[in-house]
């Protein structure tokens, strides 16, 4: 978030810099810096003025993965206070940035079905991800061919609707296309490092055409997503 962008977020509130800066929890002389670009805003306070301006999750701080290990529990949970209607039932307050959460999923080693199925709907939801961050992560880790494989089915999601002209599916389609270009040549898994030598043998001789172009070994289709529009 930069200093301009908090500006415009209070000024859609039709606050003062006196008002916003008591929401905000800082005196009004410093606000009046962040607006200016003269100081810069912490990630906390991002967080902070995500909540006060009642700004989308891709507004929060993106930090480096690797700093943040997730558990499975986590990543449900991380799903679930994103919106996502399969985890409606969960009850947390643990809030992230939606390419945060994605990179993190992608990098379980063991992803259950559920959590995959959930990830094509966040690309679907929050057509503002900060593709620059989520590529550069998905470089950095390997996981090109897992995102490029999701973007593929949510892409073709919304093609079955004929959405064809959105902004969501204009950026998935470059997002795609980025992606293909570092494809990696060596097969992967969804998440599913445990899968046995049969498993792998059923799953290359099964799965949609779509996942074999990426190299991986899922049966993930768009009809397995019941909340993806």
């Amino acid at each position: 978030m930069t200093g301009m962008e908090l500006r415009k977020a209070r000024k859609r509130k039709g606050w003062s810099q006196q008002e916003a800066s008591a929401r905000l929890g800082v005196s009004q002389p410093y606000l009046c810096l962040l607006e200016r670009r003269h100081r810069r805003l912490t990630p906390r306070l991002v967080a902070r003025a995500t909540q006060v301006f009642s700004l989308p999750l891709t507004s929060l701080p993106l930090k480096p993965v690797d700093s943040q290990p997730q558990t499975l529990q986590q990543v449900a949970e991380e799903l679930s206070a994103l919106g996502y209607p399969g985890f409606a039932y969960m009850r947390t307050k643990r809030k992230r940035n939606p390419a945060g959460v994605l990179v993190a999923a992608l990098k379980q080693e063991h992803l259950e079905a559920r959590l995959a199925e959930a990830l094509p709907w966040v690309l679907l939801h929050y057509p503002n991800l900060d593709w620059k961050w989520l590529l550069d992560q998905a470089r950095l880790h390997d996981l090109q061919n897992r995102l490029g494989f999701l973007v593929t089915v949510a892409r073709t999601k919304l093609a079955e609707k004929g959405e064809l002209q959105s902004r969501r599916y204009r950026n998935l389609c470059s997002a795609e296309e980025k992606l293909q270009s570092s494809r990696l040549a060596r097969e992967d898994a969804l998440g599913e490092a445990t899968l046995t030598a049969r498993e792998r043998e059923w799953l290359g001789e099964h799965r949609p055409e779509s996942a074999a172009r990426w190299n991986l070994l899922s049966d993930l289709s768009p009809e397995h997503l019941p909340y993806a529009l």
